[in-house]
This record gives structure tokens, C-alpha cells and sequence, in this order.
């Protein structure tokens, strides 16, 4: 009896000894799963060896615990897309035993080699168009902030993008951006910190660490883009922590066009298709409410989705989304089960989805209006209706789309995408010389005498135009050839009548080259 006891300990013990998990087990899943963000130079909490990891190992939990991380909010079992952000169910286990079981250390040479990340452009050689926000300073200090920049794209003729990519200037403190077209060229930017709903009316694509460059498909399958009009402003809403103030970031948009008169080009469309402006949202319970497109019948036409994007605020808690052949089928297209307000995407199909006509979209979301919301900003809980601040809230699920055309749904976007010759990771931003255009002005706010001082690296065509807060141009003055290095602008204060304007807020933007930067400045008596 006692000869069994003790195989029975050994067994424990060995068993015990086999089953430990240290660094060298779980390093290539923080390698494959979370180093695309948390990279030396991209994130301020790092995964790249053991001693970083380690250190971080009790937020590591609580994030894989609670579904924070990764940032990834689509049901994978209910549709598929590119550049998924996930982790698998054994995956997410064995680093949960790493942590529990002390985060043991082990022979950290064992472990596989850690990825090398570029520091510079994913797509390959001069853009065609790049702007930038110039140098902004974050003024996010116990609370997020949400910017939203506008930036002319000084287009004199429609153009198609066929690739684009968004470079933060501070990797850090960019938490996420989103980036739409104001076609109608007159959105002047919101740098309150407030700019919680994205402006412009035609969705172009999205930002968060770690994210590929947007390239639509260009091959002999399909090529497709979305178009720029003339005179449009590019609008890039970009997120800044708190805890960021002070920082500063010089994030910029590279796009890349198809060649004037290139044919065969498929229009790319963006809509907000789902809409519910009629909700009320009783304190004190959870709440269903929906949109379906069209409101009544069915689509006359067949479409073929390429991305859908939904959006609420801070009382959402879960989303479904799907076209429906009423009382016949149904065919899926996104479900969020934990909405999350900070993480929104474009979410792009790895196929072309198939719509028939004869359909409807349809989309459900549930608020959760009770006290136990950690989300809900209020407290006691509230009735709350839609609107766009974001303490309203909001159903508005977007879509990008194409017309239909016979085999589409055959097609596999992922595949063109990765073999895209625009698409080199190993690009450094040296290796292609940019255009650059920094700004700053002061004082501000101003009485009689502001001076908006910029630098270029090349010879430019320079402009500045001065706008009040509803977009009408005040001042404009353009300054002709600059050569390399810094200049001053001042302006009094002077309307183009030479009228002292009133006080009030402002917006300057100046233009050299393809580059534009627009910033706020303040006139006081």
C-alpha cells in the first residue's frame, strides 16, 4: 500500500514538473497575436522578450479574462475577415496558465526568435498624395479625446484610390483613427477633444496599431476603388488616450491613386444603409432596437458587400447585422457580442459577399441603460434617445459596396491584397524621401499679432487661408515659390477688406505641395 502512495506522489509530481508552463511556451503566441502592436517604438507596453512581458503579465490577464484583448470585436464564428485581430481558446489558456502559475522565467533561449518590425512605410515607393496634421499637441489628460482633422486634398480633378496608409507620428498615444471624405469640401475640423461622431459622407477606412495599409483589390479578377472628388477634404478622427497630453503627434495619410483614364475600375460605394433616429431608451433595461434597407420592400438590385462598418455609442452591448430574404433566408454579415465604443472598424470580407435582390439589410442592436453598465454615462441611469453626442446614442451601421457583377462572390480579396506589389513591409521611411510640412503658430490665443511659422524640406508653392467658424474664407494670401527650411507668417488680425475681424475662433490652413496643415487659432479683443 505504501509502494502505491508513493508511485502515486511521483506520478503527481512528475506530471506536476512536465505540465509547467514558462516564457519559451507561450513567447511565439505574444509574437504571433499581440507584438503587432505592443512593438518597441509602437506601444508604450511592449511583449517583445520575457522581461517586458512579464512585468506586465496582471494587466495581460485581466485583458485576456475580461475579452479586452485583442482588440478584436467580430464574432469569428459567424463570419470571417481579412486582418483578423484574435485569439484562439487554447492559445489564450496557456498564457492564462503562464501568468497563474508565477510567470516562470525558464530557458528564455529556447524561445523562438522575436519578429523585426518595420519603422517605416508598407507601401512601396512615393505616394501620390500625402497630408498631414502637422504638429499637435494631445490635450487628453484624465479622459480620452477625440480629434477630428480636416485636411484639403487640393484635388483638381476626381481621383480613384487605389491604396492608402495612415502613419502616426507618435505610434504610442494613436490609439485608433478613422478616416472619411468630406466631398463637399467645406467641414472645418473639430479639435475640441469632443469630435465623437466622424463627419464627411463617404467612409473611407480605418487605423489601430498594428493595422495593414488599405489596399482595394487591383488584379485582373477585379480592380476597384473609392472615389475622391475635386476639391474634397480628407477627415481623419484620431483617438489620443488619456494620459497623453502633452505629447505631441504629426500623423499623416499616404494615398496612392490609379493612373488617370485607367479602365475597368469598379466603384468602391460607402452608405450608412441602417438607421434608427427614433429611439428612446428607458432607465433600468436592456433594449432591442433596429433598421432595416430598404425601410419597406426589397432591394431592386443585387449587391456585392465588400466591408461593413457598425456603430454605436456608450449603452450598446451587442450587434447583429445580415441581409434577410424575409421568411426565407438570411445571410450573415457581422455579430458583435461585446460592443466595444473605443475599437471600431471596417470590418473587410475575405470574399466579396453576394446580396441578391429580393433582400433586405437588417441590423439589431441591444443598449444596456442599468446602473451595472460600466459604460453608461449616467448615473442614476436616464432615457436616452438618438442623437450624435456621445452620451446620445446611435444606430448607424454603415456598408461599403459594390454593383454586382456575375462570379463576385468567387473572387478572394485576400489573396489580391497579399500579393499586392504595393505591399512591401520592409520599406523604411528613409528609404522614400516625403514632402514634409511642419507648423506651429503664436501666441494663441492673440490679440493684434499672430505668426504662423512653417518648415519644408523642398522647394514649394506656398498658401495660407484664413476661415471663421463656419467655413467662410476670411483671409487668403499665397506666398508663391519657398525654398527649403523655416519661414514666418503674420497676420494681424485683417479680413481681406481690411476689416480688424471680431473675436472669436479661427482656422488657418496652409498648403505647400501636395501637404496641407490646418490648425485652430483664437482672436481676442
Amino acid at each position: 500500500m505504501k509502494k502505491f502512495l508513493l508511485s502515486v506522489l511521483c506520478g503527481l509530481m512528475v506530471n506536476s514538473i512536465t505540465s509547467q508552463v514558462d516564457y519559451k511556451d507561450v513567447a511565439g503566441i505574444f509574437y504571433a497575436r499581440c507584438t503587432s502592436c505592443h512593438h518597441t517604438g509602437a506601444s508604450n507596453f511592449p511583449y517583445m522578450n520575457y522581461t517586458e512581458t512579464a512585468a506586465l503579465s496582471g494587466s495581460i490577464q485581466y485583458d485576456l479574462t475580461n475579452n479586452i484583448m485583442p482588440p478584436w470585436s467580430a464574432d469569428t464564428s459567424y463570419t470571417r475577415f481579412q486582418h483578423e485581430r484574435i485569439i484562439t481558446a487554447s492559445e489564450k489558456q496557456l498564457i492564462l496558465n503562464w501568468i497563474s502559475g508565477g510567470s516562470l522565467k525558464g530557458d528564455t533561449t529556447l524561445a523562438p526568435a522575436a519578429p523585426v518590425y518595420p519603422t517605416g512605410y508598407q507601401l512601396v515607393g512615393n505616394a501620390d498624395l500625402t497630408l498631414s496634421i502637422g504638429q499637435f499637441t494631445s490635450t487628453a489628460a484624465s479622459a480620452d479625446k477625440y480629434y477630428c482633422f480636416s485636411l484639403p486634398s487640393g484635388l483638381t480633378q476626381d481621383r480613384v484610390v487605389r491604396a492608402f496608409e495612415i502613419i502616426p507620428g507618435n505610434k504610442p498615444i494613436v490609439h485608433h483613427a478613422v478616416i472619411s471624405i468630406d466631398s463637399t469640401g467645406t467641414y472645418a475640423g473639430d479639435l475640441s477633444g469632443g469630435c465623437f461622431s466622424l463627419p464627411g459622407n463617404v467612409g473611407l477606412g480605418t487605423y489601430a496599431p498594428g493595422s495593414a495599409a488599405v489596399i482595394f483589390p487591383n488584379s485582373a479578377a477585379i480592380k476597384a476603388g473609392i472615389t475622391i472628388k475635386a476639391g474634397a477634404k480628407i477627415i481623419i478622427q484620431l483617438h489620443y488616450p488619456a494620459g497623453s497630453a502633452g505629447e505631441v503627434d504629426s500623423t499623416k495619410i499616404r494615398l496612392y491613386f490609379y493612373p488617370l483614364g485607367t479602365l475597368g475600375v469598379r466603384k468602391i460605394y460607402t452608405s450608412t444603409p441602417l438607421q434608427n433616429w427614433s429611439m428612446a431608451i428607458p432607465p433600468n433595461a436592456i433594449t432591442p432596437y433596429s433598421a432595416y434597407y430598404p425601410t419597406s420592400g426589397t432591394l431592386p438590385v443585387a449587391l456585392s458587400a465588400f466591408a461593413v462598418m457598425p456603430h454605436s455609442h456608450l449603452l450598446c452591448k451587442s450587434i447583429i447585422y445580415y441581409a434577410v430574404k424575409p421568411g426565407i433566408d438570411t445571410i450573415p454579415l457581422v455579430k458583435i457580442n461585446e460592443w466595444d465604443f473605443e475599437w471600431q472598424d471596417y470590418y473587410t470580407f475575405k470574399k466579396l459577399v453576394k446580396i441578391p435582390n429580393g433582400y433586405r439589410l437588417y441590423s439589431k442592436h441591444y443598449y444596456d441603460n442599468t446602473a451595472s453598465n460600466p459604460n453608461n454615462p449616467n448615473s442614476p441611469p436616464i432615457t436616452v434617445y438618438s442623437n450624435t453626442g456621445t452620451d446620445d446614442e446611435m444606430l448607424f451601421d454603415g456598408m461599403m459596396y459594390l454593383a454586382y457583377q456575375t462570379g463576385d462572390e468567387l473572387i478572394d480579396l485576400e489573396a489580391i491584397v497579399a500579393g499586392d506589389p504595393l505591399l512591401n513591409t520592409g520599406i523604411n521611411e528613409n528609404q522614400t524621401k516625403e514632402f514634409s510640412l511642419n507648423s506651429k503658430v503664436f501666441p494663441n490665443p492673440f490679440n493684434d499679432l499672430i505668426t504662423m511659422q512653417y518648415s519644408i524640406n523642398e522647394n514649394a508653392d506656398v498658401s495660407v487661408e484664413i476661415t471663421d467658424i463656419i467655413g467662410k474664407q476670411i483671409f487668403k494670401s499665397n506666398l508663391g515659390k519657398q525654398i527649403v527650411g523655416s519661414h514666418n507668417i503674420e497676420w494681424k488680425g485683417i479680413d481681406a477688406n481690411g476689416n480688424k475681424v471680431p473675436s472669436g475662433i479661427y482656422f488657418y490652413k496652409l498648403k505647400a505641395n501636395n501637404f496641407s496643415y490646418e490648425g485652430k487659432i483664437i482672436k481676442q479683443n
